[in-house]
């Protein structure tokens, strides 16, 4: 997509300026359990799909406003301090059952002043999405209105699994970013993304009036004239 301003170096930022930035992370950065799981469920869709297998990827975002910087991401709960970290959001992991339990839950962080676990690790990143202010301001108060279905399912019936893609494809499409030509890095996938872009266009067409809904005729007032919108 065209973006609003040049790329700039990880974690660069001009002062008093907004900004926008998607970050690629392997998936399972850091974490050789988590990576060999990826690998394995990877190797056995490209099996499936007849293709060839990619490299996964996991994305996060980070926010430039005048008063602060903010980390948008989806991470499984470590302990039960959120509040430390900007919580604003949690669901289950696997089945609705299991969430009962901390190392069944995940959480949506709005961290100000956080950081990305093992940034250093970001593949073509970051991506400048936007430098206008507003967006900004958009993507923040849109995140603790993300939905949460159980991760790895597809309650919402998109044809792709809830996750931590979902996420951040929802809050860029829901804030007016456009996503047309977002894509993960060359030779890599990032699963979930278009389960969040299906539900963010699906609440788009619901909060749109139809076209016969805008032409419709305002009701008679009391005094026979027509009621002002």
């Amino acid at each position: 997509m065209a973006t609003d301003g040049p790329e700039p170096p990880a974690g660069e930022r001009t002062a008093g300026t907004a900004a926008v930035d998607l970050y690629w992370l392997p998936l399972g950065a850091g974490g050789h359990f988590v990576k060999f799981n990826g690998r394995l469920y990877e190797r056995l869709m490209a099996r499936l799909q007849g293709r060839p297998t990619c490299d996964l990827y996991h994305s996060a975002l980070q926010i430039y406003v005048p008063e602060g910087t903010f980390v948008i991401e989806q991470t499984p709960v470590p302990d039960l301090s959120g509040t430390q970290r900007g919580v604003v959001a949690g669901g289950a992991v696997g089945s609705r059952w299991a969430g009962r339990f901390r190392i069944f839950r995940y959480e949506i962080r709005l961290w100000r002043d956080g950081s990305i676990p093992d940034v250093a690790e970001a593949v073509e990143s970051p991506r400048r999405l936007t430098t206008d202010e507003s967006r900004a301001r958009r993507v923040l108060a849109r995140v603790s209105t993300v939905p949460t279905p159980v991760w790895g399912r597809d309650e919402l019936g998109t044809g792709e699994m809830w996750n931590s893609n979902a996420v951040v494809a929802w809050v860029i499409a829901s804030s007016g970013i456009d996503t047309d030509s977002i894509q993960p890095p060359a030779g890599g996938r990032a699963p979930g993304w278009r389960a969040g872009l299906e539900v963010a266009r699906r609440e788009d067409e619901q909060s749109s009036p139809t076209p016969a809904a805008a032409e419709a005729p305002a009701p008679a007032n009391r005094y026979g004239g027509s009621t002002p919108p």
